[in-house]
């Protein structure tokens, strides 16, 4: 997902997400990553089936702006924490 004025300084990145609910709030999860899709580079989910938690692990190549419109949206999520770092 492109956003207005954005400038192309692309960076390699890492998003960590834990989905504490993943019946209330996977489905919308999933959706977000698919609109932000062209950002990313690898996915990598596993059920935590004993704390009854989902994490997804993401690679993703995007200007901080990017990260910062992905990650604010995924963390307004009930139930989903987000932490990410760009190199």
């Amino acid at each position: 997902m492109k956003l207005e004025g954005e400038r192309m300084d692309q960076r390699l990145g890492v998003i960590g997400i834990i989905i504490e609910d993943r019946k209330e709030s996977a489905a919308r999860v999933n959706a977000l990553l698919s609109q932000f899709g062209d950002l990313i580079v690898g996915r990598m989910g596993v059920p935590h089936k004993e704390r009854g938690i989902s994490v997804i692990g993401l690679i993703v190549e995007a200007s901080t702006d990017q990260l910062g419109a992905l990650t604010g949206k995924l963390g307004m999520l009930p139930k989903v924490r987000v932490k990410s770092i760009l190199v």
